[in-house]
């Protein structure tokens, strides 16, 4: 049995639906399971649609719907629909090289871990991580289920500009920066895959409530190998489904 979601005003035009008060995936996967009801079926006035880590807002125009109306609608379609059901879910593989100049941040992780860098790649690499939301830059996806074994704090000064493709780590999250921006997270390695491009139909490579996977690759050769295919729009990204 679900608990009835908590929906409050945000300000005049936008409202919150919160399902829980912890980061967990059975949450989680209601934010986005109702998140795809209302891509099926939006109702009138609604503008846009936010899903977050336990809460999903929702902004609309008030002189289309208002706010008791546009809640008896989403209380309607999160109790009636199958938004509660399981879905197939994409996993993406992102080939990623670790260490070398790539994951300047490698070495630290595995003193902090009191591990060998190979150890800290495997345990890295040996989970398929949840898409709990995305933000920060435009396809910055926040990844959940990283092992404790290799949490390691931030840098204590941030970086002036992390290379697009950098696979980093912050406490017990990791992520992937899709472009070149500053940033304070922890290095291991990069992917040659753009994860936000704007000539693509659909920019982001990734979306909330999917899973990643980081394939380890070889070596340089390897990683610059994909990387001229992708120039040459010859790569087409791994996906699967679980």
């Amino acid at each position: 049995m679900y608990d009835i979601p908590k929906i409050m005003p945000m300000g005049d035009q936008a409202l919150v639906i919160e399902f829980g008060n912890q980061i967990e995936p059975e949450c989680n996967a209601r934010v986005h399971s109702l998140t795809r009801a209302l891509d099926l079926s939006t109702p009138t006035g609604v503008v846009a649609v936010i899903p977050t880590y336990r809460s999903l807002t929702i902004q609309y125009d008030a002189n289309l719907i208002g706010y008791k109306d546009l809640t008896n609608q989403l209380r309607d379609i999160d109790v009636n629909s199958n938004a509660h059901e399981i879905l197939t879910n994409r996993i993406v593989h992102l080939p990623t090289i670790y260490g070398l100049e790539f994951g300047p941040d490698l070495e630290f992780v595995a003193r902090h871990s009191e591990l060998s860098a190979e150890e800290v790649i495997r345990v890295h690499s040996a989970t398929d991580y949840l898409v709990y939301m995305m933000g920060f830059t435009p396809g910055f996806p926040y990844l959940g289920g990283m092992s404790e074994e290799i949490a390691t704090p931030r840098l204590e000064t941030p970086r002036n500009s992390i290379p697009a493709g950098s696979v980093g780590i912050a406490e017990s999250q990791t992520g992937v920066y899709p472009i070149d921006t500053p940033g304070g997270w922890r290095i291991l390695g990069r992917t040659p895959l753009k994860l936000f491009d704007t000539s693509r139909e659909r920019p982001s490579l990734i979306a909330a409530g999917d899973y990643v996977r980081f394939v380890p690759l070889s070596n340089k050769d390897e990683y610059q190998m994909i990387e001229e295919q992708i120039m040459k729009g010859e790569y087409k990204p791994t996906v699967t489904t679980e």
